[in-house]
């Protein structure tokens, strides 16, 4: 396998125009991405570095935001959408180090990830892990097959990472979280961060267009105010929407600054 040749290759996929989640895997030192990926990340990374320690600053505050639901919450089961290509501590196994009888389903609809989630995304024994192959357009098809795996009648944490601002359109996009979160019972949590352009301005935004104009999903950026309107109704856990450098950071000796990426948890009362 050479590095232009990622593992697991599906029929379906598009190699000739860049994707969302092969970028993404680029950004984090994946090899499960194409020629036309790690154009259109370079292009980023050419007007604004600091992109790719965006990847990683989020990616730690997934893996902090799972933590703290499981072993501090009390969670046991996790509804992680739009979940992407699998790298390392993915959801099951950051909840399930903490609890191995946590139930995890995720959410996806793209070929590629469904390929690798097929493979790698297994869970403990005690637990268990499965994967819908749905879009999060049609929250009423997710919660159904979810129903499954997921017991609604107990508490689960709704993971939406980096997923909401390719849902363009405001009103529907408010209108999906609370779809989903409609359909929890109390005690059950949000964990979301999406996008902004308030630390880095004009940069941000100029990534915006040309991600855009790349062929990928399109996108928006969102203020830290409309993304806390995500969790309209819920009380906000400490300390409430902030950059993901700054959500209950890990010990960091290298002070790492804040990214335009801004995030937050929330408890369904």
């Amino acid at each position: 396998m050479t590095e232009d040749q990622p593992s697991r290759p599906a029929a379906e996929i598009d190699t000739t125009v860049s994707h969302v989640a092969r970028i993404w895997n680029y950004w984090l030192g994946g090899k499960d991405n194409y020629p036309v990926d790690r154009e259109v990340g370079d292009q980023i990374l050419a007007i604004l570095p600091d992109v790719a320690r965006l990847a990683q600053v989020s990616r730690h505050f997934l893996n902090r935001a799972i933590r703290y639901l499981a072993a501090e919450a009390g969670i046991r089961q996790f509804l992680d959408i739009g979940t992407g290509l699998p790298t390392v501590d993915n959801t099951h196994e950051v909840a399930q180090r903490v609890a191995p009888d946590s139930r995890i389903v995720y959410v996806d609809n793209d070929p590629l990830v469904l390929a690798h989630a097929r493979a790698l995304l297994v869970g403990t024994p005690e637990g268990a892990t499965d994967y819908i192959d749905a879009d999060l357009r049609d929250p009423e098809k997710i919660l159904e097959v979810a129903a499954k795996t997921l017991d609604f009648d107990q508490p689960v944490a709704l993971i939406l990472m980096g997923i909401m601002e390719f849902i363009t359109d405001d009103d529907e996009a408010y209108s999906i979280v609370n779809r989903l979160m409609a359909a929890l019972p109390p005690g059950s949590h949000l964990a979301l961060y999406d996008g902004t352009n308030v630390i880095h301005g004009e940069a941000s935004d100029r990534i915006v267009a040309l991600w855009n104009e790349s062929g990928s999903a399109s996108l928006v950026l969102r203020s830290p105010a409309q993304i806390g309107r995500f969790f309209d109704g819920m009380e906000l856990v400490e300390p409430g929407i902030v950059s993901c450098t700054n959500w209950r950071p890990d010990p960091d000796p290298f002070d790492t600054p804040e990214v335009d990426a801004f995030c937050g948890v929330g408890r369904k009362n």
